[in-house]
């Protein structure tokens, strides 16, 4: 949608290549290694800059020095959502299913280091309880064992469990953002019952670092047009998402206090790749 609405915008093709793989590193490579001349842009989630140089050291590019945010483009939510057959229809009692469980209460993500892993690992810190990941490879796989039964909770994108919520597949406990969701304005977010806690899963667009400012100036203001018009918001909110432009050096402030947070994460969470 952004790419083909930017396209119109300057006047020439914008192609949306999807490079998955590697926890989307390799699509970063890619342009940490294009020309610097704004012609090839990432569109980014928080692991390729803020999560996965935390956890990998044998990164192909450098999150800091070799991009340069354009604009964050959306935020989302998680959700913690339960197998229906779980004795928990509140966040206050999953939590105290968690503290009953000693052996440590499952669930499901889309992977080590995914957002979600770390926002469950946040929430049991802040708790204080303890849980079982279970990580698999890719939300439509963590998803199916849920549903299945095989796993009692998962932490996924609220859009992708929207769907399975509706349908009486899975029940949502939680959000992760710090307000709630027109998609279901009565799901409660996390931090009403742990103040403090928000988590958002965002997008982001960035070039290669040295790109030349007037460039990147160029492709913010369009990119603000573009998170504008109606078409956008139609397409992202049935998906969970709000489209969310920014400045430059917002982008950056934000993408670098990612970084800080998740650190503090991961070193107490003792994840490992």
């Amino acid at each position: 949608m952004i790419a083909g609405l930017l396209g119109q915008r300057i006047g020439q093709s914008v192609v949306s290549e999807n490079r998955g793989g590697a926890g989307g590193t390799l699509a970063a490579a890619a342009v940490a290694t294009a020309p610097a001349d704004g012609y090839t842009l990432l569109y980014g989630t928080p692991g390729q800059l803020t999560i996965l140089p935390i956890l990998m050291s044998n990164l192909p590019y450098d999150a800091d020095r070799d991009f340069d945010p354009v604009s964050l483009v959306s935020r989302g939510a998680y959700a913690i959502a339960v197998h229906p057959s779980v004795q928990a229809h509140t966040l206050p009692e999953l939590i105290e299913l968690a503290r009953a469980t000693p052996s440590g209460l499952p669930y499901a993500t889309a992977g080590i280091g995914s957002g979600p892993h770390l926002a469950a690992e946040l929430l049991t810190f802040m708790a204080q309880i303890r849980m079982t990941h279970v990580p698999y490879r890719g939300s439509a796989l963590a998803l199916n064992d849920v549903v299945g039964g095989q796993v009692p909770v998962s932490f996924d994108n609220f859009g992708s469990q929207l769907p399975l919520v509706r349908a009486g597949q899975l029940r949502a406990l939680a959000i992760t953002t710090s307000t709630r969701s027109g998609l279901m304005p009565d799901l409660p977010t996390i931090s009403d019952t742990l103040p403090g806690y928000e988590v958002s899963a965002f997008g982001f667009i960035a070039v290669r670092s040295g790109t030349p400012k007037p460039i990147v100036d160029r492709l913010n203001d369009e990119i603000q047009i573009v998170l504008r018009d109606p078409a956008v918001e139609a397409h992202a909110t049935p998906m969970g998402a709000v489209p969310s432009g920014t400045s430059s050096e917002e982008a950056r402030r934000i993408l670098r206090g990612e970084s800080v947070k998740w650190r503090q994460v991961i070193q107490h969470a003792g994840i490992r790749l």
